[in-house]
């Protein structure tokens, strides 16, 4: 059974850090890309970012760029989002995944994990 399990959401102030965790299980990094998706109170879940576990290709959404990278530990099964320099409209509930690259296509999802930046 494939599962992704989302952590590291919280409440974070304007300005600060924070690093979101996937830890995947039922496949071997490699098959799937992996990525974060976010939705925001009353709108439509967007892509925010994807990485290939093959050769490590990665993108972004223009939102975030040069705030937020993405990364994974093949070894661990895990794949991380690191968030700097957080705005308020970065608040929803982020999601992973694993789909094909540039994750136009998903195949699994986690069950999310609330971020909340207060102004």
């Amino acid at each position: 059974e494939v599962q992704l399990v989302e952590s590291g959401g919280g409440l974070e102030q304007a300005g600060g850090s924070l690093r979101l965790s996937c830890a995947v299980s039922g496949f071997t990094f490699g098959v799937y890309a992996i990525g974060w998706f976010r939705q925001a109170p009353g709108k439509e879940r967007e892509g925010v970012s994807c990485i290939s576990t093959r050769d490590g290709s990665t993108s972004y959404a223009d939102s975030v760029k040069g705030r937020f990278t993405i990364s994974t530990d093949n070894a661990k099964n895990t794949a991380y989002l690191q968030m700097h320099s957080l705005k308020p409209e970065d608040t929803a509930v982020y999601y992973c995944a694993a789909g094909s690259y540039p994750c136009n296509g998903i195949d699994f999802w986690g069950k999310g994990t609330l971020v909340n930046v207060a102004s």
